[in-house]
Parts: C-alpha cells; structure tokens; sequence
C-alpha cells in the first residue's frame, strides 16, 4: 500500500467537484483507470460525468445473464445518449456451466455458500479480469447506503485487488443524486420509481418497503445483517484516517 499516494489524491480531490477530481485522476492514471457500473442512480451521475467531459476512464459492467430488462433497457439508452462504449465483462462459461449443471440455476436461494459461490462466478470473477492492470477504481458508493459503507472512506486501498478506490459522490445525500439525474436529463432505471433503491440481478432483489433499510431488498431470503455480494467488502479495504 502506499500511503503516501493515498494522501496525495486526498489533498488533489477534496474540496473539488466531483468532475474535476475524476478529470485530476485520469491525468494521474493514464489508461489504468476504471469505472464500474451497475446502471443504478449513483453510477448513472458518473457515467454522464465522464461521458459528458470525454474523461479517459474506462466505463464497464458485469453482465451476470441475470440481469432485469429495464437494466438492460437504461444500458442501451445510455450508449445511444453519449455515443461512447460500456464493455461488458461476462462469467467465465466453463464454471458458470459446471455449476448450473450441478446444482439447477437457482441454487443461490437453498444456501448462503451458494449465493456466495453465485456472486464470484457471475461477478467477482470477471470484476478481477476488469481491473487487472488498472490503478484506480472508480465506484458509485455512498456513505449513507447502508451501515458498513459509513465506515469507509471516500479514497482508500483495496488490497484485495491492489489498487486505490475513489467513490467521487461519496457524501451524496440521494436527493442531491436524484436532483442531479432530474436537471441533467439523465437516463436512469425506472426500477427505482417502484422501490428498488439497489438493483442486481433480477431473482435477488425486491423492492424495498417503507422503513426497511437501502439494502433490504437483497438476498432478502437470508438472516445476516452484512449483506454484501463481496465486489466492495469492508474487510478487505485500508483507509488511511
């Protein structure tokens, strides 16, 4: 880890708008800065702020083969809004093949080893292939998204894929995020007008009822309070305070 190149971003990027310290990062990362995206409220304000400002960050997806058509559908629109390209990384097939063939293709609702081995075929995977050789990573990660992510830090290191994070609306309220799609005519996923604050794959997540936390709609079948599919876990990143 380096300390010193964590407090160096620090000092470039606080105070900034989130537009002009994504723009300092590319300078400071050339080609080996990334973005990944999900097609969510948060990650739809940092593809336009890259796409608008032609920012030399790589924007990309997984594509789990599980996905909702209107997150395929927000996906679509959003290459014909801003004409640049989202890649999309897949499951590696042979072990997507084994393990649909061994257990059926639902096997992620009997255990919870299941939905973890789930999640690391269909995302962990190909989120390791999509950041190897990169530097920087950018996500759409908010303090107030659910408990744990308030514990985190809007730049830190991520020693399980050796790289530093940077979560540019970090202290976003979501009001200002939905201000900022709404003034911007942003394209966004239509789920999250009918309770679907975070949005995955289509037979994990239900939309949320009134009082319930952000991330209550995820792997709702499941008794744990951490719920977490392992692309942004805690344990595994340092935060330099």
């Amino acid at each position: 880890m380096n300390s010193k190149l964590i407090e160096d971003i620090k000092q470039h990027t606080t105070g900034r708008a989130p537009g002009s310290a994504l723009a300092w990062l590319a300078e400071t990362f050339p080609n080996q800065i990334v973005f990944s995206t999900s097609f969510g409220w948060e990650d739809q304000v940092i593809t336009h702020l890259i796409f608008s400002n032609h920012l030399p960050i790589k924007v990309f997806t997984l594509e789990t083969g599980r996905l909702f058509p209107e997150t395929y559908y927000v996906w679509n629109r959003t290459i014909e809004m801003y004409g640049q390209p989202i890649y999309a990384y897949y499951p590696n097939h042979a072990a997507l093949e084994q393990m649909v063939n061994a257990k059926g293709p639902n096997s992620f609702y009997e255990s919870v080893d299941n939905r973890k081995e789930c999640c690391g075929i269909r995302k962990i995977e190909p989120l390791q292939r999509a950041l190897a050789s990169n530097q920087c990573w950018i996500t759409g990660i908010r303090a107030e998204q659910s408990a744990n992510r308030q514990f985190m830090d809007n730049v830190e290191w991520d020693e399980g894929n050796r790289l530093i994070k940077y979560h540019p609306i970090y202290h976003w309220t979501l009001d200002e995020v939905k201000n900022y799609i709404k003034t911007n005519n942003i394209p966004y996923n239509t789920l999250h007008d009918r309770g679907f604050p975070s949005i995955g794959c289509a037979p994990c997540t239900r939309a949320v009822q009134p009082g319930e936390d952000f991330r209550a709609g995820r792997w709702w079948w499941e008794d744990q309070s951490k719920k977490e599919c392992g692309l942004h876990s805690v344990k595994e990143i340092i935060t330099e305070k």
